[in-house]
């Protein structure tokens, strides 16, 4: 690990603008993705601000019947919520689908969405990666891509996003309130916060440099049946293949959202629109633009099925 200074902060824009006049400086709260980087030095951040005593730990109702989830809600409490386990239940299962009790008790909402790739290439730094050092290639495209993304990647990158949580969020349409190192605070709805990986991979979200992020706004509940469904290599403590994260009213119509399969949560609007038609519209619908290995094309069958799967459970309930 190389050798870093650290601080801690008292506010928000005292965290920004720490961040914005220490070149290479580093947000960090839970660490649980953070420091394993730094270990292996894929981060090598030279300076730590420490935001875990900002005050954003709370999770609060807004006036338009929603709710305000403070960048620093550890995974554990926000789906343990009453109010999200009784009007957001596709988020509570997502965040009980990811990782282990000991790094949920950790991990926070905002290092939740900003978690890096899980792309074996990217943690070896032996091996070429846009994503680590820009320009230096893509050793997936050639090599072992089984876990890889099968739409919306570029000839630069195919990594795929790794959270569970991030793929409920985009489903319930949640907005990313953040401050910047000039005290401007700005609402990005999540379906904009991740940029397409094009040919800077490396570039993976659309905050900019010393940017903070304060809480994740959640709309008023829509109800119907939600369900959330990882499929991967063993029961716990791992990865998705396929994830699907469903909402699903009695009329027939919804939404769906699907992780594991592209550089970020993967949802199509379109796709929505086509739930009273079935799970074969629908797929057809979110990967009319899949490009896939052939090491990981198993992924879109599976992501049919698995999509199917969901769908009938969720007619049966409603």
């Amino acid at each position: 690990m190389k050798a870093f200074t650290y601080e801690r902060v008292k506010t928000p824009a005292e965290a920004a603008a720490s961040a914005r006049d220490k070149s290479g400086a580093k947000f960090i709260a839970g660490g649980t993705n953070l420091l394993d980087l730094m270990k292996l030095e894929i981060e090598t951040p030279t300076h730590l601000i420490d935001v875990n005593g900002l005050g954003l730990d709370q999770i609060v109702a807004t006036d338009e019947g929603g709710l305000r989830i403070g960048a620093l809600v550890r995974n554990t409490d926000l789906a343990a919520d009453e109010r999200v386990r009784r009007d957001y239940g596709v988020l509570s299962r997502a965040l009980l689908a990811g990782a282990s009790g000991q790094l949920r008790n950790q991990a926070t909402t905002a290092g939740n969405l900003l978690q890096r790739t899980r792309c074996p290439y990217f943690y070896d730094t032996n091996q070429p990666c846009n994503k680590r050092l820009p320009g230096s290639g893509c050793a997936a495209l050639e090599g072992f891509s089984r876990q890889h993304a099968v739409v919306g990647g570029s000839e630069a990158c195919i990594a795929t996003h790794p959270g569970d949580m991030p793929v409920a969020m985009r489903l319930l349409d949640a907005v990313v309130e953040t401050i910047s190192a000039d005290g401007k605070a700005r609402k990005i709805p999540l379906a904009d916060f991740y940029r397409a990986p094009g040919k800077t991979p490396h570039i993976e979200t659309v905050l900019t440099p010393g940017e903070l992020i304060t809480a994740v706004t959640l709309p008023p509940p829509v109800g119907g049946q939600h369900i959330y469904r990882k499929v991967r290599d063993r029961a716990s403590y791992a990865f998705a293949l396929v994830s699907v994260a469903a909402i699903v009213q009695p009329d027939g119509s919804g939404r769906v959202a699907l992780g594991g399969v592209a550089h970020k949560p993967w949802r199509v609007e379109q796709a929505d629109a086509q739930l009273p038609q079935g799970a074969q519209a629908v797929y057809d619908a979110l990967f009319a633009d899949a490009h896939p290995t052939p090491e990981n094309a198993f992924k879109l069958t599976l992501a049919k099925r698995t999509l199917a799967s969901v769908l009938t459970e969720a007619r049966a309930v409603v």
